[in-house]
């Protein structure tokens, strides 16, 4: 049986995980963290402030992003060093994965090497939870014991398809690997288009993820040049999107017998 935990905190950099929509999903863990530590640092405050305020957490709250990580990361650790206690957030998800979170955390965990800080205090922890990767890859149905993530490609178009090409070689590190990719609502048909000439037309499925725990959640499947010609289609595309992409060689499960429930309502 599980039992109610009493958070303690000790000085450190908290990496929290917050909801990707639904905020049902913030973990016991994760509330209590944020209703104690002194700084939250935040993507966009407003968002996060929307958070904290849904818990009646009120810890003070500071952007921390791509556009001020250079210029913050240093303070911040000379603070976590000398004993404050932050909570690292992003918008959704789980921080320092494809965001500047990351360097964040990196810098921490050297500067606490470099102090010859001891492995059973290293001031950084991770409170877990939701992650769009991972839902998505679930929600997708495709093989998920091997895959890549590559985050966001590139805004320009020959770089993404060098960077495709190179995942599509025969001899790739990642050639047996279901593909996963982060993408923005109005880059996505161009995207699919790419990976549709990059991967080939034929039977190699795919998955396109959007709104995850959102009330507009969607979960489209098919090949990747249906998939393109379906999202063209549309008058708008909005919304947190992940593309999954199947693995080319991967032998397909065999599937379920579903006969006895053909007919059944």
């Amino acid at each position: 049986m599980l039992l109610p935990v009493t958070i303690i905190l000790i000085s450190m950099l908290y990496v929290v995980s917050t909801p990707i929509g639904n905020l049902g999903d913030l973990s016991v863990r994760a509330r209590e963290v944020l209703g104690e530590v002194e700084t939250v640092l935040a993507e966009d405050t407003r968002v996060t402030g929307k958070l904290l305020a849904h818990i009646g957490a009120t810890p003070r709250v500071e952007r921390f992003d791509e556009h001020t990580a250079y210029a913050k990361t240093p303070v911040i650790v000379e603070r976590v060093l000398a004993g404050e206690d932050i909570a690292l957030v992003s918008d959704a998800g789980t921080p320092g994965v494809s965001d500047p979170g990351q360097t964040l955390i990196d810098a921490v965990l050297m500067a606490a090497k470099a102090e010859a800080v001891t492995t059973a205090s290293v001031p950084v922890t991770v409170i877990p939870g939701p992650s769009a990767l991972v839902a998505a890859l679930t929600a997708s149905g495709l093989a998920s014991d091997t895959f890549y993530f590559g985050g966001f490609l590139s805004r320009k178009a020959k770089a993404q398809r060098e960077a495709l090409e190179a995942l599509a070689l025969p001899d790739a590190v990642f050639a047996d690997a279901t593909l996963i990719f982060y993408e923005s609502p109005h880059r996505l048909v161009r995207t699919l288009e790419t990976c549709a000439a990059v991967f080939g037309a034929g039977r190699r499925r795919a998955a396109v993820v959007r709104e995850l725990t959102k009330l507009h959640e969607e979960v489209v499947r098919g090949t990747l040049p249906e998939l393109a010609a379906t999202f063209a289609a549309r008058d708008s595309i909005k919304g947190e999107i992940v593309i999954i992409i199947e693995a080319p060689r991967r032998e397909r499960i065999p599937r379920v017998h579903l006969d006895k429930y053909e007919g059944l309502s």
